[in-house]
């Protein structure tokens, strides 16, 4: 993890917050428990939860990235385990409490909540970057779940879209803490400055 006391945010950056839903990271209501745990050991809601704050109070926009499916999941092709396992137990249905955003990062009438129905990567098959680019963002600060799927597949689409991307470590987890370790270190840093929250926060404040 970068410590780089010089790290600086290029351009207007928006927070992107990955499926922080009831569904995905609540131990209770989770397909992933495994994911859940890594949530919960890595303490990483309450850091988004501040970095959040962080940046509505610069005025720089918060987006909640979030999946919904139909009740009827004609949206979901079982082509992955992910989209199998969501299938095979009907779970994360629009308008279900697994679709809800935990409390602790519950959207603001400010905030921007980017709905998909398929897929787990919010940059595809939505309008998040047609909305981004119309706010001027250059650079996207990608947190939440899950290392080795949406927040991997996140920083490749905005690296490639020509966005700058920025992962603060200690705001993502996956559902194997070694997993994770070779992610960040073998593949994120290859697309994105890998810092933490408080670097963000201090840049936010320059």
């Amino acid at each position: 993890m970068s410590k780089d006391k010089a790290f600086t945010i290029i351009g207007r950056a928006a927070l992107i917050i990955s499926e922080c839903q009831r569904g995905v990271i609540e131990p209770e209501r989770t397909i992933f428990p495994g994911l859940a745990n890594e949530v919960g050991r890595r303490g990483i809601v309450p850091r988004i939860a501040r970095l959040a704050d962080c940046f509505r109070a610069a005025t720089l926009p918060v987006i909640h990235a979030t999946a919904a499916h139909r009740a009827d999941f004609l949206d979901v092709k079982p082509n992955t385990l992910v989209d199998a396992l969501v299938r095979k137990n009907r779970t994360m249905v629009a308008g279900t409490p697994d679709v809800a955003i935990v409390p602790e990062l519950a959207p603001l009438p400010q905030d921007i909540v980017m709905e998909r129905s398929s897929g787990m990567i919010p940059f595809l098959g939505t309008a998040l970057d047609p909305i981004l680019r119309r706010m001027d963002i250059e650079t996207v600060v990608i947190t939440g779940v899950s290392t080795n799927l949406a927040v991997s597949g996140s920083a490749f689409a905005a690296s490639e879209m020509g966005y700058h991307v920025v992962i603060p470590e200690d705001c993502i987890a996956g559902a194997d803490p070694d997993v994770h370790r070779a992610i960040v270190d073998g593949q994120l840093r290859m697309l994105a400055r890998i810092v933490d929250a408080e670097a963000v926060i201090s840049a936010l404040a320059l």
